[in-house]
């Protein structure tokens, strides 16, 4: 039988010297027996909500109770009831997974024989009974998850918090979470679920949607969703850039929102709004309109106001890069090895000018392995790596001036300003004098850092670090730009306002190589090439990779679809 266990009245927190509370006048409900879906852009306020329902912050307004307690007041007495894992990776890297057990089953007070029956059944629920001896630094993302979650779970806690678990994880990896969770919510426990991947959202009992910390909706996500039926639709045999057709869309006001899919464009209007004509659209003449189901990601936008728009003010400011569609980026028979383990293998690939070529896999299959070599950042075991034909062997400085990097880990200096890494940055690329301020002058005016360039950039939510962090790897107006996962753990109207200056920039000639674990990402690319085990696997258009899957039960596969049925027709026979 499910019941309330947290109830939240009018739940408000404002920081001190802060000018508007991270969360206002919260009110909610959560149940045990659900999986309850906490949602919201950059700086809505889900992490401090979760850590006051964690007892890790006072809430100065309002009430909240967790199972029948006040967090911080009955804190001893809840501390085995509330299970938590926090958004950054809270454990240990130098201490093995058991070692991290026992560490956290000391903090709860599990002991004796009830620490080891816990053990053996945390480690069986998630697949973790083979690494015991491992440092969790050496663990892969997901298994880093899973291990996270083991800790959360110690003294069979009645509720679990766990804040944007599925960040930086592969699709494979997520799936092998959520069954967790259901198995857990089936024994009759709470989640709560904080994300910003609008797919989970869907997959939870109810959701909690918050944005600029107030609540804007609270309730089951179909009841949204079914409010934008009607309303979305693909543009099929398109001709000409898709990336053009979506700018020219997005520029009409009937349009609220719109992405890339394969060889296809997807467009959500505005409520009661005509679709636009396609001859207005310049789309071609064997162009078709296909009505779409509504997903819980459009109506998420849709409650945001809409999308960002289709204009890059950063690709108007770029230099266009003429030149032939000629091969820019060559990877041959790229081999890296650590010892006797090889992380990328016989690894063969070209990249065109002006294309956006993605790398796809799961945690550990070796694709930032790969990234590097081609950035000049790792020195291949054996094979080639050539970019605008220069051997990066040989002249990897000379090539790293032609290049653009975004790392896949925040790299900026946390112990400089924004205004600081800005400037490190473009004379690390070789900006100096008039030329170095003009172009960080345009960067602040791009990214909106005006506010923010006498602050160190860990003070800022996540979406301004990563713009941060595209800004510093293009002022030198790069020809070629590396991305490494560089949305991960951004909310979707951040992701698009990321992509609409990828796309805008590719239309200036600019050649893009991005690995991602978002398979809506994935959509953009002109081709992908899925790396499983260190070798690629599948290569073609997003559209290739899905028709290679596609059968009778599923006729329309997804990208995730796709890829994890990529990955398991290549696992090895015994297991």
């Amino acid at each position: 039988m499910s019941e309330v266990i947290a109830i939240l009245e009018n739940v408000g927190k404002l920081f001190p010297k802060a000018k508007k509370s991270a969360v206002e006048d919260v009110s909610a409900q959560i149940q045990t027996g659900l999986v309850t879906g906490l949602v919201g852009p950059d700086g809505a306020g889900k992490t401090t909500l979760i850590r006051l329902m964690a007892g890790l912050l006072a809430p100065t307004s309002g009430r909240l109770r967790i199972d029948g307690g006040d967090p911080i007041a009955d804190a001893a007495r809840l501390r085995e009831n509330i299970g938590y894992m926090p958004q950054k990776f809270g454990l240990y890297e130098d201490l093995s997974v058991e070692e991290n057990l026992t560490l956290y089953a000391d903090l709860r007070g599990v002991i004796g024989a009830e620490r080891e029956t816990a053990f053996k059944r945390l480690l069986d629920f998630t697949d973790l009974v083979r690494f015991t001896n491992r440092l969790a630094g050496k663990l892969s993302g997901g298994m880093k998850q899973k291990l996270g979650l083991a800790c959360a779970l110690l003294g069979k806690p009645r509720i679990l918090l766990l804040d944007e678990p599925g960040v930086g994880v592969d699709p494979i990896s997520r799936r092998e979470l959520w069954k967790m969770v259901k198995d857990l919510v089936a024994q009759g426990m709470a989640v709560v679920w904080s994300t910003a991947y609008l797919d989970e959202a869907e997959l939870c009992g109810q959701v909690i949607l918050m944005n600029e910390g107030k609540l804007i909706f609270a309730g089951v996500p179909s009841v949204m969703t079914e409010r934008m039926n009607g309303r979305c639709f693909l543009i099929q045999s398109c001709q000409g850039s898709r990336r053009q057709l979506l700018t020219r869309a997005l520029r009409r006001p009937e349009v609220m929102d719109g992405v890339i899919q394969g060889h296809s464009v997807r467009l959500v209007l505005r409520k009661g709004a005509a679709a636009p004509k396609l001859s207005e659209l310049q789309a071609g003449p064997e162009c078709v309109t296909t009505p779409v189901a509504s997903r819980f990601e459009d109506a998420f936008i849709d409650a945001l106001g809409g999308g960002p728009g289709g204009e890059s003010l950063l690709a108007e400011r770029m230099r266009s890069i003429p030149g032939p569609k000629e091969t820019v980026i060559k990877a041959g028979n790229l081999t890296k090895k650590f010892g006797d383990f090889a992380a990328a293998d016989q690894v063969t690939f070209s990249v065109a000018r002006g294309e956006i070529f993605g790398l796809l896999g799961p945690n550990g299959a070796g694709k930032s392995t790969t990234f590097r070599m081609m950035c000049g950042l790792l020195a291949p075991t054996s094979g080639t790596a050539r970019v605008m034909g220069i051997d990066l062997a040989h002249s990897a400085s000379k090539a790293r001036q032609r290049l653009g990097y975004m790392a896949q880990k925040f790299s900026l200096y946390s112990s400089l300003s924004v205004l600081q890494n800005l400037e490190f940055f473009s004379g690390v690329y070789g900006l100096r004098g008039a030329k170095q301020q003009t172009q960080i002058d345009e960067m602040v005016e791009v990214f909106k850092f005006g506010p923010f360039l006498d602050v160190t950039p860990d003070t800022l939510p996540l979406g301004f670090k990563q713009r941060m962090a595209l800004a510093c790897a293009v002022m030198h107006e790069p020809d070629i730009l590396f991305l490494d996962e560089p949305t991960s753990g951004v909310d979707p109207v951040t992701r698009r306002e990321f992509w609409t200056h990828i796309n805008g920039l590719v239309e200036k000639g600019v050649t893009v190589m991005v690995t991602t674990h978002f398979m809506d990402e994935a959509e953009y690319c002109d081709r992908v090439a899925l790396v499983y085990r260190g070798g690629i696997i599948a290569a073609g258009t997003p559209d290739d990779l899905k028709q290679s899957v596609a059968s009778t039960n599923n006729p329309d596969p997804s990208m995730e679809d796709a890829f994890i049925e990529l990955v398991g027709r290549n696992e090895p026979v015994n297991g």
